[in-house]
C-alpha cells in the first residue's frame, strides 16, 4: 500500500457533465417564453373583406296578430276572416317566402289561433312562429 501512487483511481474523465447544460438550457427556454410575445411587432392593417359567397336575402316578417276579441291582424291592419286566406296565399308566393309570426292575445280562445295556423298552412306557408313575452 503505498500512499504515493494513485494511478487507479486518478483516471481522466472522458463524459461531459450533463445537469449544468440541463440547467442553462432550462433558463434559456423559459427566458424565450417569456420575452416571445413581448417581441412581436405587428403593424395594424385596416384589411378589407371580400366573400366569394353570393350574398341571400333574408326573407321578410309578416305579423299575424289576434287579438282578445278573436279578430285577426296582418302587419297592424285588420282583416277579415274572408280575406285572410287570400292574403296569406299572396305571402306563400313570394320568393323568398316569409317568415309567419302568430301573436295571440292571451285572453283570445284558442281556437282562433288554431284557425289561423291552419289558414297560414294551408296557404302554403311553411316557416310559422308563435311571438311570447317572458314573464318578469
Amino acid at each position: 500500500m503505498a500512499f504515493g501512487t494513485q494511478d487507479d483511481t486518478d483516471e481522466v474523465m472522458n463524459e461531459i457533465n450533463m445537469t449544468p447544460l440541463v440547467d442553462v438550457m432550462l433558463v434559456l427556454l423559459i427566458i424565450f417564453i417569456i420575452t416571445v410575445p413581448v417581441m412581436k411587432h405587428a403593424v395594424n392593417v385596416d384589411l378589407p373583406q371580400a366573400s366569394s359567397q353570393r350574398e341571400q336575402i333574408k326573407p321578410e316578417t309578416v305579423r299575424l296578430s289576434v287579438d282578445a276579441s278573436g279578430a285577426y291582424f296582418i302587419n297592424e291592419n285588420q282583416v277579415s276572416d274572408e280575406a285572410l286566406p287570400a292574403l296569406l296565399q299572396a305571402e306563400a308566393a313570394k320568393e323568398p317566402q316569409p317568415d309567419l309570426h302568430i301573436r295571440g292575445d292571451k285572453n283570445v280562445r284558442y281556437e282562433r289561433v288554431a284557425q289561423a295556423m291552419a289558414m297560414a298552412q294551408q296557404a302554403g306557408l311553411r316557416k310559422i312562429g308563435f311571438i311570447t313575452e317572458p314573464k318578469h
